[in-house]
C-alpha cells in the first residue's frame, strides 16, 4: 500500500487555519480543505493535491517545509525491479494472483522465527520497503494466501514498528467513516480517494500461532484495511467513486493492454 498523504486531527486542523489565512491557495484547494473533515465524497484529483495548490513561495518558506514534512507523506512508490535478498516481486493489475482465492494458513505452518510463513513475511518486508510503501499483502507477490505485512511508517530502520499478521479477521467497523487518498504497489502512478472506517477491531495470528486481538485507528486502520482487502480478492479501485474509477481507467486500460490475454480485471 502506499498512501501519498495523510492527516492527523491536529494536522487537519494546521492546514483549515493556514487555507484560512493565506491567499496562496487557489478556490479549488479551499474546497479541498473542507472535504479533509468531512464523510462525503470527496472532489476531483486536482484538488485533492492541495499541496501543489501553494504559491512557490509560500512552499520555500522553512516554517511551511517544516510543516509540510509532518503532515505530508511526499514519498512516490517505484518499481525496484529485483530486489536484494528475494526473487519476490510485485505483481501489478490484472495479475490473476490480485483477485484469486486466499488460503488460510494452517497452525501447524506457524512454528516462529525461521518457519517458511516467517521467511515469507522477511522478504515481503523487503519489497515493500524497496518499493517504498508502508504494506503488503501476500497476493501482491503470487502467494495466495492470508498473510500481510507493514510498518505504518514506511521507514525500515524503525523495525520495531513492524506488523505481521496471519489469518487476520475484521471483526467491528466503526460507523464513522473518513475519505483519504490511497495508492496501491499494484497500481504504479496513480491514486484515488476511497472511503474506510475511521477505527476496527481486529483478530490474527503471529508468527507462532498465537491469537492477538487489537483495535487500530485513523492511518494504522487505513493500513490494514487496504492490506485485507487484497486478502479477499479486492483492490482500492474497487472502492472508487464513480468519477474516481473514471478518472484512473485510462491508466487501467493501459495496464490491461500490457499485460495481455488473462488479466483478471
Amino acid at each position: 500500500m502506499h498512501l501519498r498523504s495523510y492527516t492527523t486531527p491536529m494536522a487537519t486542523t494546521a492546514l483549515c487555519t493556514l487555507i484560512r489565512h493565506t491567499s496562496a491557495f487557489t478556490p479549488v484547494a479551499r474546497q479541498a480543505s473542507a472535504s479533509l473533515t468531512s464523510s462525503s465524497p470527496p472532489p476531483s484529483s486536482t484538488s485533492r493535491r492541495i499541496i501543489h495548490s501553494l504559491s512557490s513561495s509560500t512552499k520555500s518558506s522553512p516554517s511551511f517545509q517544516s510543516w509540510q514534512s509532518s503532515l505530508f507523506s511526499t514519498t512516490e512508490e517505484i518499481d525496484p525491479g529485483i530486489v536484494e535478498g528475494t526473487n519476490l516481486q510485485v505483481l501489478k493489475y490484472p495479475h490473476p494472483s490480485l483477485r484469486a482465492p486466499n488460503e488460510e494458513i494452517p497452525m501447524e505452518d506457524l512454528t516462529g522465527p525461521g518457519s517458511e510463513i516467517s521467511l515469507i513475511a522477511k522478504e515481503m518486508f523487503l519489497v515493500m520497503y524497496a518499493t517504498q510503501g508502508v504494506g503488503l499483502a501476500a497476493p501482491q507477490v503470487g502467494i495466495n494466501k492470508r498473510l500481510m505485512v507493514y510498518n505504518e511508517s514506511g521507514d525500515p530502520k524503525k523495525w520495531m514498528q513492524e506488523s505481521i499478521m496471519v489469518n487476520p479477521k475484521i471483526v467491528e467497523f466503526s460507523e464513522a467513516k473518513e475519505w483519504d487518498e490511497e495508492g496501491c504497489l499494484s497500481f504504479p502512478d496513480m491514486g484515488g480517494d476511497v472511503e474506510r472506517s475511521k477505527w476496527i477491531k481486529v483478530e490474527a495470528q503471529n508468527l507462532k500461532g498465537k491469537t492477538v486481538k487489537k483495535k487500530f485507528r485513523g492511518w494504522e486502520a487505513r493500513i490494514f484495511q487496504h492490506e485485507y482487502d487484497h486478502l479477499d480478492g479486492m483492490v482500492y479501485i474497487d472502492r472508487l467513486t464513480e468519477d474516481g474509477r473514471k478518472e484512473v481507467q485510462p491508466k487501467l486500460d493501459e495496464f490491461i493492454a500490457v499485460f495481455g490475454e488473462g488479466g483478471a480485471i
